[in-house]
């Protein structure tokens, strides 16, 4: 596909999953991401060197993730918001075990099973780990269809290259927006660097053993610690993020994927009323790229996260501005979108109020 190509959104990561050398799925139905499965389905099915896999439950797919990870294959599962709850304790097993694999969380309206409407309440479940034990997941959040082109290819490399689950947290508009994308030319999976460390099924001085329990405390200690200095230099490697008319910029609204563009099309319309704001989107969740937005400090009066929630991300960004800058907050929960005008009313107030 040397043109652009419309598809949707759930359609793209397929795609861009199977270009990047993906050849192993298991999932479980839930709306609103049930397109990717049904489009991983009608792929794989004309491939011969592919896996599809609806499991009987979410439980059931996480650990098929875990025993095609182990045997080297690039694999990714895919869910919504209580879907994703019902895989954490596999996520944690992968992430002890340094197993490579992409998870895709599509989020709808929650706690419980909610609705299915878009919405952002899964960030601390995403960010912080979400399952048991000292771990993390880096956490890939794209705003527009090229992204979760781009970023589902980065997703499987960064996956391999650092032996740890990615997630990739998009929700149910983004998944049923049609956009044209361009996608990158397909991997072929026997390129791909060797896996010194799968398992091989023998015996003896060359078999290989993965697992995750390790009795003995001083050597979970160990492990634990191991782990601690591979989240380190993650977040010291790929923390990314767009900065949008923040030069000049007297407040800054903060917010991620979809909620990032109604946030821009808010930025639109106060500048056109003379008001110095701009945008910071993050691109990673997790690691959160805190350092430029603490520069920002050094020019920016107040921040304004803007949130499809009740208010998760705000958490990351007071840290990050280590209480230097006001930071005030704005979401809906449930499902509900804000419209730019909305969001514009609400940073023109901020605004205005901080002039005052």
């Amino acid at each position: 596909m040397s043109a652009k190509t419309l598809m949707r959104g759930t359609h793209v990561l397929g795609e861009a999953a199977i270009r990047a050398g993906c050849r192993a799925y298991f999932g479980y139905p839930i709306t609103p991401q049930n397109e990717l499965p049904e489009y991983m389905a009608s792929k794989f099915a004309k491939m011969d060197d592919a896996v599809f896999i609806q499991a009987e439950s979410e439980i059931a797919s996480i650990n098929m993730v875990i025993g095609a990870a182990a045997a080297g294959a690039r694999a990714m599962t895919s869910s919504s918001s209580p879907g994703i709850s019902l895989k954490q304790e596999g996520i944690s097993y992968l992430a002890a075990m340094e197993l490579p694999a992409v998870i895709v969380n599509m989020m709808r309206g929650g706690p419980g099973l909610g609705n299915i409407a878009p919405a952002q309440g899964d960030y601390f479940q995403a960010t912080r780990g979400g399952g048991h034990g000292d771990y993390r997941v880096i956490v890939l959040a794209p705003a527009y269809g090229q992204e979760i082109a781009d970023m589902t290819r980065q997703a499987f490399d960064l996956a391999d290259y650092y032996r740890t689950p990615v997630m990739i947290l998009g929700d149910g508009m983004m998944g049923q927006m049609m956009e044209p994308v361009l996608f990158p030319e397909p991997v072929d999976p026997s390129s791909l660097p060797k896996k010194e460390w799968v398992v091989n099924g023998s015996k003896g001085r060359g078999s290989r053993v993965i697992l995750s329990l390790l009795l003995d405390p001083p050597r979970e200690e160990e492990h634990n610690w191991k782990l601690a200095r591979k989240y380190q230099a993650i977040t010291e490697t790929i923390p990314d993020q767009e900065m949008y008319l923040t030069d000049d910029a007297e407040l800054v609204v903060v917010a991620y994927g979809t909620a990032a563009r109604i946030a821009k099309g808010a930025v639109h319309r106060v500048r056109q009323s003379g008001l110095k704001v701009g945008l910071y989107r993050p691109k990673t969740l997790w690691p959160f790229p805190s350092k430029p937005l603490a520069k920002l400090c050094d020019h920016v009066g107040q921040f304004l996260v803007f949130e499809m929630s009740t208010g998760q991300m705000v958490e990351d960004v007071r840290l990050a501005v280590e209480g230097r800058r006001e930071v005030s907050f704005y979401g809906r929960p449930g499902g509900v979108v804000s419209t730019p005008e909305e969001v514009a009313a609400i940073v023109s107030s901020a605004y205005h109020g901080k002039s005052n």
